[in-house]
Parts: structure tokens; sequence; C-alpha cells
């Protein structure tokens, strides 16, 4: 576990910012993510609502009617994986989704770092919801996170961990707090590439990998605020125009860290647009990456 900020690293304040996606009905977007998930409007401008708790942007949904859902085996996001305060926070979400949304439920897991339950939105896009347990419980072996997936019984789950509040104000702030991006799983053509460019170029520290299939990464010594596999996608190339995954924001502390990001992203010949404060650039399967500070 690298924590320790150098020159070809993320610094260890590295977070997820919010995801953006394309969507062809953002009023039935809009409706699943805060009706069903639990977040709030926090914005609205034109074709564009951001969506999150607490002040704190999560999810930004962009109308694009003009495009088309991406071919089966494309490259893309996986999931978006929103993390709760607590378990009462995330049992009151999953209670929420299961009463205005339950065919949007595809499964869920006991991850030892976390306690997971997963959904496809109405437009096919991945949705995970979490809570972390404390990194006091986390167990790292040789610079590698214990990570499973473990049975976790939702009803179960929210027989134990849901409250009166959670049934009646799932969504309400000052119960359950904000929830945020806390990683972004995608699907890539291959883990090689996505290694080369995630951990070797980009400077986050490889979690966990299980082999050929699936990569994880952070900054900081997180579990991981990415994950790349080829489940879906096994020799994908570079994404065309379509619905679904816009934008991946990472956040930064401190505008040095975007200046030392452009310098290693131009030596291994990444063509990035840089403002002094944004740098955007693509990754190898035209995945949008903006870095802000």
């Amino acid at each position: 576990m690298n924590t320790t900020p150098t020159a070809d690293k993320l610094a260890a304040d590295t977070a997820m910012g919010p995801v953006t996606l394309l969507v062809a009905d953002l009023d039935a977007m809009t409706t699943y993510y805060t009706d069903a998930v639990t977040l709030r409007p926090l914005s609205s401008t034109g074709n564009t609502v951001t969506l999150g708790r607490g002040g704190v942007p999560a999810v930004i949904l962009e109308h694009a009617p003009e495009l088309k859902h991406a071919a089966p085996g494309s490259a893309g996001l996986f999931h978006t994986a929103i993390v709760f305060e607590t378990q009462a926070a995330l049992a009151a979400a999953l209670y929420s989704v299961a009463r205005k949304s339950p065919g949007t439920f595809t499964g869920s897991a006991d991850h030892l770092v976390s306690q997971a339950f997963y959904f496809t939105d109405p437009e096919g896009n991945g949705v995970e919801l979490y809570w972390d347990r404390d990194r006091t419980e986390w167990s790292w072996v040789h610079g590698q996170v214990e990570m499973a997936t473990l049975y976790l019984d939702p009803n179960e789950y929210l027989s134990e961990h849901l409250t009166e509040q959670g049934q009646t104000v799932p969504g309400d702030e000052s119960v359950f707090g904000s929830a945020r991006i806390g990683h972004v799983h995608l699907s890539v053509g291959d883990v090689a590439s996505a290694r080369s460019f995630y951990v070797d170029t980009l400077g986050f520290d490889a979690t966990a990998s299980l082999g050929n299939q699936a990569l994880f990464v952070s900054a900081g010594g997180y579990h991981h605020h990415m994950a790349m596999n080829v489940w879906n996608s096994r020799g994908a190339g570079p994404r065309m125009p379509a619905l679904g995954l816009g934008r991946i924001d990472i956040q930064v502390g401190e505008t040095d860290a975007v200046g030392e990001l452009a310098e290693r992203l131009t030596h291994h010949r990444i063509q990035t647009r840089d403002d002094g404060r944004t740098l955007s650039f693509d990754d190898p399967w035209s995945n949008l990456i903006r870095v802000t500070v």
C-alpha cells in the first residue's frame, strides 16, 4: 500500500468526482436517480441536470437524444459506484430502489472492504450503491487489498439496518448524510493496456487484480478508486460516440498535482487539454477523463 506522493504517482488525497452520463430520456433518468437512488437535484441548466447529496455532485445527466446505445461488447461504463456514510443510509437507499424501481436490482455482495448492492438504471448503465468498512478492518498482503465476493442477503440487510426514517425519508441529508462517487468501474478491451495507462502513466497504485480479467487501482491506500474488466468487452477498441458514459472526473487537492500529471501525460505522448486548473484526456478506449483541483 503506497500512500507517499511521488512525481509519478497521484497524490494520496486524490478522489473521484461526479460521473457524467449521456442520456436519451433526461426526465426518466432524473426521476430514477432522485426518486429511487435518493440523490437530490443540485442544479439544472438547459439539457444538463446535476444530482448529488450534501451539496456534493455525484451524477451529471446530459441530454443527448441524437446518440444511440453502444453495440454489445463495447468498452465504456461497467458501473458508477456511489458510497454512503452509514449502513443505515445504504439500507435507506436500497429500500427506496426496491420500492420505486424493483426491476433494476441485479445483485449484492460483501466484498470484505465494503457491502454493495447492484442495479441497472433505465438506460442500461450499471449502478453500485455501497458502504465501506473502516480502513482498520481492511487486510493488505504484499501491497494488495484482500477483497472477495461473498453472499449478502438484501432482505436480511434491510431487516438489520433499515430505520423508520429510512422508510419515510430515505434521502434526507440531515439524517443520512452525503453520498458521493466512491469508485468508477469500466469495461475495457484488455487489462494489460489498462494497467499501462492507469498505473504506469496516470499514476494510480494497483491494489488488486484478477489475472487478465480485471484490475483495481487507487490513490492514498483506498481499496479502489477505479477498476477495469474485460468480462463483457474483451478485445474492444476505442468507443464510438454513444449513450452512456460521458466523462469521469478525478479530483486532486493542489494545482501543482494537475501540472505534474500534465507533464507525465505529455511524456507518455498522451494528448491533453489543459487550462492550468483542469486537465482533460482520453484513455485508450476513448473514455473522457477530467482532472480538477
